[in-house]
């Protein structure tokens, strides 16, 4: 294994272990505080399409901040693994009606319908999931690459959508040691923080 792919291995390991060592109620207060943080996104006020996911392995608990979106009433999407494209996500309409399966991973999302799949530069806010993070914005996922790929194709330099990595504040690292496929983030939210990179 390359020296580069061995540390983002390092990393991964290190900082899944930290993130799944939290308490239940540190799981919680961590989420409440996130979804108080979240007000902070001054253009929460006038996005109306807006993607985060289901949280699993010690990720921050996105359930409250899905709550808060929808009572501010935003429409919301999850990623859905592509089912002709292996490697690749759609967005998908989600509300208290939609049907949910389990895709290959162990993870919820819902069952693939055509009719509400919206293309990602229609989101106006995406709100990711990552392992790691650093100071100046580099992501580490959990190393399948599905987002890099499905965000590969939006314009350079677009404003559109924003994304918005989510994490605990114990997912900070000092450098990611990042790729030339690695997207990076404008912002990431934790429970305590909004930093602001680009």
């Amino acid at each position: 294994m390359a020296p580069r792919q061995a540390l983002r291995t390092a990393i991964r390991r290190q900082v899944r272990q930290a993130r799944q060592a939290l308490s239940p109620v540190q799981q919680q207060q961590n989420a409440a505080a996130l979804v108080e943080q979240s007000n902070l996104i001054t253009e929460l006020n006038s996005a109306q399409h807006i993607a985060l996911y289901l949280s699993n392995d010690g990720e921050l608990d996105t359930a409250p901040l899905l709550a808060h979106l929808q009572k501010l009433g935003k429409t919301l999407y999850l990623p859905v693994l592509h089912p002709f494209c292996a490697g690749y996500l759609l967005f998908q309409r989600y509300d208290a009606n939609t049907v949910m399966t389990v895709n290959k991973f162990g993870i919820a999302e819902p069952k693939p319908d055509v009719s509400a799949i919206i293309l990602p530069a229609q989101l106006d806010i995406i709100f990711m999931p990552l392992v790691a993070f650093d100071d100046q914005g580099q992501r580490l996922g959990m190393g399948g690459g599905f987002y890099d790929r499905t965000l590969a194709s939006l314009p350079q330099g677009s404003q559109k959508p924003l994304l918005i990595g989510l994490a605990h504040q114990c997912q900070q690292v000092g450098t990611v040691p990042a790729e030339p496929w690695d997207v990076p983030l404008p912002r990431v939210l934790t429970p305590h923080k909004l930093w602001s990179f680009r």
